[in-house]
């Protein structure tokens, strides 16, 4: 992902606490897509679906967030979509390796929170 694409976004919180219902534009190369919040737990959950995306249609994920006993936490990130045929080989794929560095930046800003 290279940047939120805030003409595309709608009803962003100036401080960056979106609220359900917010929309994220986000540019990737010359693709930009949406993802609009659709669930939102302070520090625990955050769950969303497109808005608008030319590659995937009824998509839907969430991020659940597990405290752990030694002050680290579970990230558990799952979704659903449906694409064409000619993607359905190259988006699992391409998705895992995208949503793993999702993750792992997840996991960095947690730790640099502390």
């Amino acid at each position: 992902m290279d940047s939120l694409d805030t003409t595309r976004s709608v009803d962003l919180d100036p401080g960056g606490d979106d609220g359900v219902g917010a929309v994220r534009a986000f540019r990737t190369g010359r693709t930009v897509t949406g993802e609009r919040l659709t669930e939102k737990v302070e520090r625990r959950l955050l769950a969303y679906e497109d808005a608008f995306n030319a590659s995937m249609h009824n998509h839907h994920a969430r991020i659940e967030l597990t405290p752990t006993a030694s002050s680290g936490t579970v990230i558990h990130w799952y979704g659903e979509y449906e694409t064409s045929r000619l993607l359905g080989w190259f988006m699992p794929r391409y998705l895992q390796k995208f949503m793993q560095g999702m993750a792992d930046g997840l996991a960095r800003y947690a730790e640099e929170c502390k």
